[in-house]
């Protein structure tokens, strides 16, 4: 899509065309909010379009829905593959004909008397509210290893990863106790020699328990929320670890055996505590994604933590500023498919209320 003439005419900037910002522009444009989304990609589909080969959501398509339109079943597939998933989140900016532009990046957010000022490589937009949906993808958290710098194999961030095949018959140190580490090192364990290190015991979800029953716990916390009821919590978070069939499989064949984190790195490996070493020849980190919000600045500084301070998806430091899909602190589940959804349709109503106060303070 084109630019706008004049941009500035827009009330409300969606910064990110994911999965997160394509919720919140069906609330926009059902609300008739006259908005823009700027994408940073070239492509629709948001973080989907960059997982590894074999990704794939942890429940059935259905238990999976943006706003308005359920996702196809993907047929063959209980469980969605990244592609499939990709490919809805682009038939759905189609379906709805939402104003997404790209490839546009946003360099910086500014303050205003009226206005936001969003500085793009592509021109200024002037709203009255931003909702910022960019997620994480773009900033792999890499914590320090001690001497890993020193290692002369292979290092590479889960971001990076795309199939076990290019690791074939190697050694592979495989650092996270999270859903990614669990599902990459189920697959390399197939074809090469892996260990796998965690800074704590991994925690495993019971076999039973898959998306479709985190759907459910998402539906009924959100129901006793919104009726004012406290919140009984329920299974493990939806940090700990889904046994999909690869996860399980790999159990079964007792590739599933974390061991503690190695005290330092040698160039040609890594050592542990007892003094035991042993020899790798790559080293992948599955340890996560930080909040992607560097273009927030210089009008919002996060915290020590690297969040911004929010009352639900509202910045506490500029009101006008919803952040929004960036996990359990700007809503329940937010960094999920339905729980952008869910979080979208309130950061939406607040945007709207704003925009009403804003109007009846102009006349």
């Amino acid at each position: 899509m084109e630019l706008a003439a004049r941009a500035d005419d827009r009330e409300v900037v969606v910064i990110g065309g994911g999965q997160a910002g394509l919720a919140a522009s069906y609330f926009l444009r059902r609300a008739g909010v006259d908005f823009a989304v700027l994408d940073a990609a070239s492509a629709p589909g948001g973080a989907w379009r960059h997982g590894w080969d074999s990704l794939r959501l942890f429940s059935p398509a259905r238990y999976s829905p943006l706003p308005g339109w359920w996702m196809p079943e993907q047929p063959g597939e209980e469980f969605p593959t990244a592609g499939h998933v990709a490919d809805y989140l682009a038939a759905y900016e189609r379906r709805y004909a939402l104003p997404v532009l790209r490839p546009v990046r946003v360099r910086q957010l500014r303050g205003g008397a009226e206005r936001l000022a969003v500085d793009t490589d592509r021109g200024t937009w002037r709203p009255r509210a931003v909702i910022s949906a960019t997620g994480t993808r773009g900033a792999p958290h890499r914590p320090h290893h001690p001497g890993l710098e020193r290692f002369t194999g292979r290092v590479l961030h889960s971001a990076d990863y795309r199939s076990p095949a290019e690791f074939r018959g190697q050694r592979v140190l495989v650092i996270g106790g999270g859903n990614s580490a669990a599902q990459i090192l189920a697959e390399l364990s197939a074809v090469a020699d892996t260990t796998w290190a965690t800074r704590r015991p991994p925690r495993f979800m019971p076999d039973d328990v898959d998306g479709r029953v985190l759907f459910d716990l998402a539906t009924a916390r959100h129901a006793a929320r919104r009726a004012g009821l406290p919140d009984t919590g329920g299974p493990a978070a939806l940090g700990d670890i889904v046994v999909v069939p690869p996860v399980r499989a790999a159990r079964e064949r007792g590739a599933l055996r974390a061991e503690p984190m190695p005290e330092r790195f040698t160039e040609r490996g890594a050592v542990w505590s007892d003094g035991s070493e042993r020899p790798f020849d790559a080293v992948l980190q599955a340890t996560g994604f930080r909040p992607d919000l560097p273009h927030l600045a210089p009008l919002l500084r996060p915290g020590a933590d690297g969040r911004i301070t929010t009352e639900g998806t509202r910045s506490l430091q500029d009101p006008r500023v919803h952040l929004l899909g960036y996990g359990d602190w700007t809503g329940w589940a937010s960094a999920t498919v339905v729980g952008a959804a869910r979080t979208a349709k309130t950061a939406v109503a607040e945007v709207t209320a704003l925009l009403r106060e804003d109007r009846a303070q102009t006349r």
